[in-house]
């Protein structure tokens, strides 16, 4: 199908699994028609720099610069600093290829500048070629914080330190009650002309809902008529990538495309699981509000085809209501 070229789109993103999404609703609409809103809680000082994981898988992956076996980093990647690093007794748990410096490098530059994370995310982006518009969740800094039964650690403590060992109790997100909507974000959501708001197959509890948990987002996402869906990260009561099983295990939550479903509640107009999950679609509320396809992306046709499902639900949505 032809999105209408009047009608825009705002993509929720983080992680790997949503810059594969993300990168096929670029192939699919124009800069103009999509903004791409993305987790910022993850990011961390280290070494004096600010790193942005979502931020930059997404950018990387845009850019056509990804390490295409990890889904993040930089691909065709050296690690000359961090083996000085490791030489001078630094602490290399986080670990920053050469390539990869660059981009914190050139961020830390720009906001010391008194660029705003918005600004510096611009510049990077349009330097590496990258058309559409990818924005961060917020300007201001909220932090993912993990309490587990180790005690509380920040997210890429948990995550990567750690190796999402500890059992996860819950989670919280410092700063969001208080950080505002970056400009980009709140541009995309008061656009008279947006369609379609897409949560990707993120991580729905330190990817998407730190994103949902900015003041008022959820109240605008309401009152707009734009049809709102979720693509769930579960396949098969597995995660594609990354701790998603492994916390909703710990939370006790259901740990199937149903229970990201449930996670998001009220907030959805449509849900969209993979084949492999057809037989559970009898199993949700509103079973016509349910869209099967193939959602496991291993190549870039994965991620147009699935880009292109997403918005011919999202069209079928809004003639429902």
């Amino acid at each position: 199908m032809n999105w209408p070229q009047d009608s825009k789109v705002l993509a929720l993103c983080g992680g790997v699994g949503g810059a594969k999404l993300a990168l096929g609703l670029t192939h699919v609409l124009a800069a103009e028609q999509l903004t791409i809103a993305v987790n910022t809680a993850d990011d961390f000082e280290h070494f004096g720099l600010l790193v942005c994981p979502d931020l930059d898988t997404v950018t990387y992956t845009l850019a056509g610069l990804n390490n295409t076996e990890t889904g993040w980093g930089r691909g065709d990647e050296s690690w000359h600093c961090l083996e000085s690093l490791e030489q001078l007794g630094a602490d290399t748990w986080f670990r920053l290829g050469d390539r990869d410096l660059a981009i914190h490098l050139t961020r830390r530059a720009l906001l010391d500048q008194g660029r705003t994370l918005s600004e510096a995310t611009a510049s990077i982006t349009e330097h590496l070629g990258i058309a559409h518009n990818v924005v961060p969740m917020s300007d201001a800094a909220v932090r993912t914080i993990i309490d587990t039964d180790e005690g509380e650690l920040e997210f890429q403590q948990y995550f990567v330190r750690e190796q999402c060992q500890p059992a996860v109790r819950g989670i919280a997100f410092s700063g969001a009650s208080d950080a505002p909507l970056s400009a980009g974000l709140r541009n995309a959501l008061e656009d008279p002309q947006l369609g379609a708001i897409l949560i990707c197959p993120s991580n729905p509890f330190v990817s998407v809902a730190p994103i949902l948990a900015l003041a008022g987002i959820k109240e605008s996402i309401c009152r707009r008529t734009a049809a709102v869906i979720a693509v769930s990260p579960i396949v098969a009561r597995k995660a594609i990538k990354g701790p998603t099983a492994k916390m909703m295990h710990d939370l006790g939550l259901e740990l199937s495309a149903l229970g990201v479903y449930q996670f998001y509640a009220d907030l959805l107009d449509g849900f969209v699981i993979d084949e492999q999950d057809r037989g559970l679609i009898d199993e949700f509320p509103e079973p016509h509000r349910i869209h099967c396809c193939n959602t496991v992306m291993e190549d870039l046709g994965d991620r147009i085809s699935l880009a292109q499902e997403c918005l011919q639900f999202a069209a079928s949505i809004e003639a429902l209501e």
